[in-house]
C-alpha cells in the first residue's frame, strides 16, 4: 500500500512506486525461469549434421544427401539437400527441424522460402539445409554443383 500524507491522499509517486514493486515482484528471476533443456555445450558440426540427419529420416524426407564443404567453402562445413513430396510436406520438415534445433539445442536458424514450400533452405550455421519439391530439386540440381565428378553422392 503507498505511503500516505496525514489527509490520507497519496502522492502520484507513491503509487507509481507501488506499482513497479508488484509487478517486478512478479517477474521471475533468471534462475527461476523455467525452459526447455539445452545442451550444456555447443554441438560441433558433426554432431549437428547427425542430428539434422535423424530429424530427416524421422520426418521422412527423401532422397537425403550430405556434401562435405570442409575446404571447399567457408560458409559452412555440410550441406544437406533432400526432398518432400509435396509442398505441405516441404514446410513441415523445415517446421519440425527448425524447432527441433531450438528446443533441444537452443540453435536458431534462419530460414528461406518457407511460404512457398517449393525451396526452402535452413542456415544452422555449420550445416545448409535444403528441403525441395522433386521438380524444383530436379531444375536446380545443387548436388551437381557442389559434388565433383569423381565424388560419389553422399546419400545419408
Amino acid at each position: 500500500m503507498p505511503a500516505s500524507w496525514p489527509d490520507g491522499a497519496a502522492t502520484k509517486e507513491d503509487i507509481v512506486l507501488s506499482a513497479t514493486q508488484t509487478a517486478t515482484s512478479q517477474v521471475a528471476h533468471p534462475d527461476q525461469r523455467t525452459s526447455a533443456p539445452l545442451s550444456e555445450t555447443p554441438l560441433q558440426p558433426d554432431a549437428l549434421l547427425a542430428e539434422i540427419l535423424k530429424s530427416l529420416d524421422d520426418d521422412q524426407a527423401q532422397e537425403v544427401v550430405q556434401i562435405d564443404l570442409r575446404g571447399k567453402s567457408e560458409m559452412a562445413d555440410f550441406m544437406v539437400i533432400c526432398s518432400g513430396r509435396s509442398s505441405r510436406q516441404v514446410a513441415s520438415i523445415s517446421d519440425k527441424l527448425v524447432d527441433r534445433l531450438k528446443h533441444d539445442f537452443g540453435r536458431l536458424c534462419k530460414v528461406e522460402g518457407k511460404d512457398g514450400g517449393d525451396w526452402v533452405l535452413i542456415d544452422t550455421g555449420d550445416v545448409i539445409v535444403h528441403v525441395f519439391r522433386p521438380e524444383v530439386r530436379e531444375f536446380y540440381q545443387l548436388e551437381k554443383m557442389w559434388l565433383g565428378p569423381t565424388d560419389a553422392l553422399g546419400r545419408a
